[in-house]
């Protein structure tokens, strides 16, 4: 049990990083997480509009329990510390919440870090996943991102980042675009502190490597080489040298592009397959054994992530400018990012080089080629002994995404720094300084209702209130880039932008 100290030789600093390097990777699936080819339930029934077969469903019923009642990681915290976390807060917040009933009081404790409560999945019969939810007034249920055994442990899982309230909606494969991270952490320890509870790695780990500097996106991606270099090929833990990183904020993906996508991470390095969903448990508990005794329940994962489909819009949309909006938009933009109609459409997985994309460097330059070629050796990457996955050890840029359900997943670009579909579209117009300022959707832009701001307030008292400001000039914030909207003039924007609302 690790107790209340810091180490602060290289020696301890690499154990830190080990300790929390695992609980925080699992914030980056799949945006630094393989999946599967399509031999795995990647596209079968639920894509050729036939009916899948009982052991189907069964899979994906069985993935989404493995991710959400399955602890395959420490424990992060107990149910006293998120009683109590309230009394961490600064004075108008701790206000509050004082005087309120016990379930109003977990209602603001799930929206200050961003957790959303668990709806119930249904399976439809071409196996596409749906879900229910079941907020009720006078009950608050378990949270999506995190798994809360009978003794009351809390432990983070993948939808931490991966499942999220699009305007107000628990969704399941959302990026959780308000998950507050940082601040949870540190109120995490300050609670434990005034408890008399040991703290864990991600209150220790967090004092020396950040874990985000803006709510919703996290310092996620560069772990997965730093767990990697504690491991050898067969997963068995091994000393070495701590590395150094470069820390930057990223956005999390959508889930539901899950099933298109033969490469994941933004820069298309790695062939999806369902042991790379595994690194995310890569704590030096788990030892090799772990992986092997555990590979049925990431097959299913595998399942329920290539069940996930994009919400469909729940507004107007005008048909006429929508369908001028397609023709553009085929002209234009799906040599990159492909095609989209009742036959499914296609994906053509294109990368753009990073010099003429133009977007944020930070996340291509942050991971080395010797990091992607340790993974391409690794039992993550092999198919059978002595065959492994493809691996792009050098890309050369970004991937152009999927556009499904583009319209529910602000912000935009791959570190979050576009807050609507209108400013993607207008490059000269994206904001410096912004914060979201509702939870609902802005249906003129799509996207986040945002107010701007000359800098971040870096006097306000509440930590939380200053990480929702996000600023494009921090390093790896950029939001240049992507200036290929300048090819149409204003009219043709707008008929983009509404047949955006239709993918």
């Amino acid at each position: 049990m690790i107790r209340c100290c810091f180490p602060s030789d290289r020696r301890h600093f690499a154990t830190l990083l080990r300790l929390i390097a695992g609980c925080v990777l699992l914030l980056a699936l799949p945006a630094t997480c393989p999946g599967v080819f399509a031999t795995e339930l990647g596209k079968t029934s639920a894509d050729s509009g036939g009916n899948v077969s009982q052991s189907e469903a069964r899979a994906i019923e069985l993935g989404w329990e493995v991710l959400t009642q399955k602890a395959l990681l420490p424990s992060d915290f107990s149910q006293d510390v998120i009683d109590d976390i309230w009394r961490s807060w600064p004075e108008e917040a701790r206000a509050k919440v004082e005087n309120a009933s016990p379930e109003d009081r977990l209602r603001a404790i799930y929206h200050r870090y961003g957790l959303s409560q668990r709806p119930e999945l249904i399976v439809r019969n071409d196996g596409v996943a749906t879900f229910e939810s079941h907020e009720e007034t006078g009950s608050v249920g378990p949270p999506m991102q995190y798994v809360v055994d009978e003794d009351g442990n809390w432990t983070m899982n993948c939808l931490s980042c991966h499942g999220a309230s699009v305007y107000g909606v628990p969704t399941p494969g959302a990026p959780n675009n308000r998950y507050a991270l940082q601040t949870l952490t540190e109120e995490v320890r300050s609670t434990k502190f005034r408890l008399g509870k040991s703290l864990g790695r991600m209150e220790l780990g967090s004092l020396v490597i950040p874990l985000g500097t803006t709510n919703g996106t996290t310092n996620a991606v560069v772990f997965g080489m730093g767990l990697m270099q504690y491991r050898d090929s067969q997963l068995n833990v091994v000393p070495n040298t701590p590395q150094t990183f470069v820390h930057h904020d990223m956005d999390a993906p959508p889930w539901w592009h899950f099933y298109k996508r033969p490469y994941l991470y933004i820069d298309g390095f790695a062939q999806k397959g369902h042991r790379g969903l595994m690194q995310f448990t890569l704590v030096p508990e788990n030892g090799p054994d772990f992986y092997r005794d555990h590979e049925d329940d990431f097959r299913n994962v595998f399942a329920f992530l290539s069940s996930l489909r994009a919400p469909k819009y729940d507004g107007l949309i005008d048909e006429d400018l929508a369908e001028t909006g397609r023709h553009l938009f085929e002209q234009t933009c799906s040599r990159c990012h492909g095609t989209y109609g009742a036959d499914g459409g296609s994906y053509p997985n294109q990368m753009v080089a990073i010099d003429e994309i133009g977007t944020d460097p930070v996340r291509f330059e942050a991971l080395s080629s010797e990091g992607r070629q340790k993974y391409a050796d690794s039992w993550f990457a092999e198919l059978e002994p002595g065959k492994s996955q493809e691996t792009l050890v050098s890309p050369e840029g970004y991937v152009a995404p999927p556009l499904d359900g583009v319209w529910a997943s602000p912000p935009y670009f791959h570190n979050g720094s576009v807050p609507t579909l209108w400013h993607v579209l207008h490059p000269e117009e994206r904001p410096t300084v912004w914060r979201r300022s509702e939870e609902a959707i802005d249906r003129d832009r799509v996207g986040f209702q945002i107010e701007l701001a000359e800098k971040v307030p870096l006097f306000q008292p509440d930590v939380q209130i200053r990480r929702s400001y996000f600023d494009t000039r921090r390093f790896g914030k950029s939001a240049a880039g992507h200036d290929y909207p300048n090819e149409l003039n204003e009219a043709e924007k707008r008929a983009v932008l509404e047949y955006l609302k239709t993918l």
